[in-house]
């Protein structure tokens, strides 16, 4: 068994998820750690979701769903014991690759969740819902139309209102899935700098193909591949020696294709498409 110290935020011990005995992921062990951004990082289709989903124990929502292993978060195994999955998700909270919008007002994509989290007073849900905007800087930007609906949003503030509307639960641990994949460069940018500023404060986990955005914000990376059976973890560790000095030959040829030597240096010559990589796997 992986040893859990306090800097474990994650335990995992040959963690596998299948799906209609088809695999998600191989068994994976590792320490995903307290204080530290780690990236899930690695082309479509090598299970990175999947793991994010056994994170918080949202793959019980998929009926043919097989969660394999150990999981360890607060020294209990989610994998066998998850306990309340209300109360675990409010404190690991999951933002989707496509903005989960209710079908609601602004403000009442606040309290729905709230008054079902069990915050009855509305001031405190309004406070809630203020702060956490204000946290994703976009309360100056629908201020006055609370009461309108939240579909109404652009692409670009969408994503922020599923930030805040998460952190409105004042969670732990925020999971997110390929959090700036649909923006535009500025929306992106924004979402960005929001993650920068929610990591002073909380566990991030999140799931990327994008090699510069884990540069940018990760301190980890859990490199994953797929090698046409299933998704696996090729290589986890400091980002830092990770994405320049890389151990396996799956990050390298990931590397490569994005147009970086192993060191990190641009190359020269022509740069291969991405797509080249998710075919191959």
């Amino acid at each position: 068994m992986t040893a859990c110290d306090d800097r474990g935020l994650f335990v995992l011990d040959a963690l596998s998820l299948s799906y209609a005995g088809r695999p998600a992921f191989r068994p994976v062990s590792g320490t995903i750690r307290r204080g530290r951004l780690t990236a899930i990082l690695g082309p479509s289709g090598c299970g990175k979701s999947s793991l994010l989903s056994a994170l918080n124990r949202l793959d019980l929502t998929v009926p043919e769903a097989r969660l394999s292993g150990r999981l360890l978060f607060d020294r209990r195994d989610l994998a066998t014991s998850p306990g309340d999955l209300r109360a675990l998700r409010r404190r690991i909270a999951r933002i989707f690759q496509t903005p989960a919008i209710l079908p609601l007002s602004i403000a009442d994509n606040f309290h729905l969740p709230l008054k079902a989290h069990g915050v009855r007073e509305a001031r405190e849900r309004e406070a809630r819902m203020r702060r956490a905007l204000a946290a994703v800087g976009l309360l100056a930007e629908v201020e006055g139309r609370l009461g309108r609906p939240a579909e109404d949003l652009s692409g670009g503030q969408q994503p922020r209102l599923c930030l805040a509307r998460a952190l409105a639960l004042e969670p732990d641990v925020l999971l997110l899935d390929e959090p700036t994949s649909h923006l535009d460069p500025l929306s992106a940018e924004r979402v960005e700098a929001t993650i920068r500023q929610l990591r002073r404060r909380l566990d991030v986990v999140l799931v990327t193909h994008d090699l510069g955005l884990a540069r940018r914000l990760a301190d980890d990376v859990w490199f994953f591949w797929n090698d046409g059976t299933a998704g696996y973890c090729a290589e986890q560790g400091p980002a830092a020696r990770l994405l320049h000095a890389p151990a396996s030959p799956e990050l390298a040829r990931f590397l490569a294709a994005a147009g970086l030597a192993p060191d990190g240096r641009l190359y020269c010559g022509q740069r291969q498409t991405a797509g080249s990589v998710d075919e191959s796997s």
